[in-house]
């Protein structure tokens, strides 16, 4: 059995996806979660970071779907 290990592209991918389906700005998703800038988002969304554990929590109950279903490992 293989460790799993997270895959920062696909799951920023992901995030984005679920952002354009339900109509996000990455402008929306900074206000929602107290940020001063996007920075942080737009790593998240090319894959250059992953969101904290509570981001990820954060988002998920935005998108209104499990953590587990946001992101992508191998």
């Amino acid at each position: 059995m293989s460790y799993p290990v997270i895959d920062p592209v696909a799951t920023g991918n992901r995030i984005n996806a679920l952002r354009r389906d339900r109509g996000f700005s990455v402008a929306y998703i900074r206000d929602y979660l107290g940020f001063s800038t996007t920075n942080a988002i737009y790593k998240w969304l090319h894959g250059t970071s992953l969101p904290s554990v509570d981001n990820f929590l954060a988002l998920s109950v935005l998108f209104n779907i499990s953590i587990n279903d946001m992101i992508i490992y191998h």
